[in-house]
């Protein structure tokens, strides 16, 4: 019965995953290219999906955890998900796609929380078996971006949203095979607090757990640069296939993963962390050397694209796994729906921002452009070309270069502030002496 229902949720992670992969990194480059939306635009567009991770603690600790089952609420989600992604195409005004994308972002995102959940509850071994079946998670996003570059050439095309529009609702009705997992809290009066992972708060009463949180809201900052701005800058190189030759990333993604468990066991978390956290500052790094560099572009940039898996799994996963080890039983789920808020909600929607109003101003020709009480100003970029370069529209070396210093020095707060916890078995041994020490006459 494991086995079986190893092979269900494996199969739920790649096709979960490949509706993410099908569209996040290649809808920057048609909301540029064909619909021709500014660079601020961009920018707030992926932020819907941090507006849908704030959403989400709402939506799963009011209703999901309350009122239904997970596997036919991630069916709900999933059709309707997939009927939300055939609308998009249709919306070719900023005013009427962002809210459209908001809302889909608000029927995806839940998906994540819940798949985890229903996962964990149900595998008889979680800590052995639930990384093996993330796997597929890694896969899916692969044959996401191969599928819509490959099979449609649809980087700079509305069937990306089709493409991942069909595969959820093929997702939504392949939920309802997964266990049945009835809601938690049935009748149960939950505090807002709950919902928001407020709870947690109390783990910043740990000055190592503060800096952490701190680093990992500022790292969300200059990393979402990447996602915002990557597949516009090698489509602007003349690549072809982007979506799928950026795939290589979760290949990455694959081989770290498993090394993960290693890694934490021989470094713990403050170098781990610190390694993921030095990717990402030498990842830009290479990207801001790619810029103009003829013969070596090509190369520096597949460097920073493989990085991924150090870059993600190195940050993320294992950032996730300390807040799991320090917080307690009661607490854990307050603390990882906190992280989450952090990582995917706050820091995704100011670092998504931030990247996009980067890309307007590192536009060729532009200005920047802002009210101020009744008067519109204008300011012309005079250091840039009034004209594109060829097919180069952007300054990309400003555009990396600022991210780049930007995580070297959230790299040099982690690395003199960052305290690493005592091992887990050590403070075991402490929390029973401690307990012996009360049962002492």
């Amino acid at each position: 019965m494991q086995t079986a229902l190893k092979i269900k949720l494996a199969s739920f992670n790649f096709l979960q995953y490949f509706i993410w992969g099908a569209w996040y990194v290649s809808m920057a480059t048609y909301l540029g290219k064909t619909l021709h939306f500014e660079g601020g635009q961009i920018g707030l567009a992926y932020g819907a999906f941090a507006i849908g991770a704030m959403i989400s603690p709402f939506f799963v600790g009011l209703i999901a955890d309350r009122y239904f089952a997970s596997e036919k609420l991630l069916a709900f989600l999933g059709i309707l998900g997939g009927g939300l992604m055939f609308v998009l195409p249709s919306l070719t005004t900023f005013g009427a796609f962002y809210p459209m994308l908001i809302a889909y972002c608000a029927t995806y995102v839940p998906t994540l929380a819940l798949g985890n959940s229903l996962a964990l509850t149900h595998l008889a071994d979680a800590r052995r078996d639930y990384p093996l079946v993330k796997t597929l998670s890694a896969v899916g996003w692969i044959a996401g971006g191969v599928t819509l570059s490959l099979g449609f050439k649809g980087e700079q095309s509305a069937v990306q949203f089709y493409l991942a529009g069909g595969v959820s609702i093929a997702l939504g009705l392949f939920s309802l095979t997964l266990p049945h997992t009835p809601p938690k809290k049935t009748g149960a009066n939950v505090s807002l607090g709950e919902i928001l992972g407020l709870d947690a708060l109390a783990l910043l009463k740990k000055p190592a757990f503060a800096i952490f949180i701190v680093c990992m809201f500022l790292i969300c900052i200059p990393l979402y640069f990447y996602f915002v701005n990557m597949n516009m800058y090698v489509t602007e190189l003349g690549w072809s296939y982007t979506a799928a030759k950026m795939s290589a990333a979760q290949v990455s993604d694959v081989v770290f993963l498993i090394l993960l468990p290693f890694m934490l066991r021989t470094l713990g978390y403050k170098k781990t962390i610190f390694i993921g956290i030095l990717a990402w500052v030498a990842r830009y790094f290479l990207l801001a050397g790619s810029v103009n560099q003829t013969g070596l572009a090509t190369p520096l940039i597949f460097a920073a694209i493989l990085l991924h898996g150090v870059c993600y799994d190195f940050l993320f996963i294992a950032g996730q796994l300390y807040v799991d080890d320090e917080a307690n039983e009661r607490i854990r789920g307050a603390a990882q729906g906190f992280i989450a808020f952090i990582l995917w909600g706050v820091g995704n929607f100011v670092g998504s921002t931030l990247a996009g109003v980067s890309q307007s101003l590192h536009t060729y020709g532009n200005y920047l452009s802002f009210k101020f009480l009744t008067f519109d100003i204008r300011i012309a970029v005079d250091s840039l070309p009034t004209i594109p370069v060829g097919t180069i529209a952007h300054d990309w070396h400003g555009i990396w270069i600022y991210p780049a210093w930007g995580a070297a020095a959230v790299l040099v707060l982690f690395l003199i502030f960052f305290r690493d916890p005592p091992r887990k078995e050590h403070r075991d041994i402490i929390a029973g002496r401690k307990e012996e020490d009360l049962e002492a006459p």
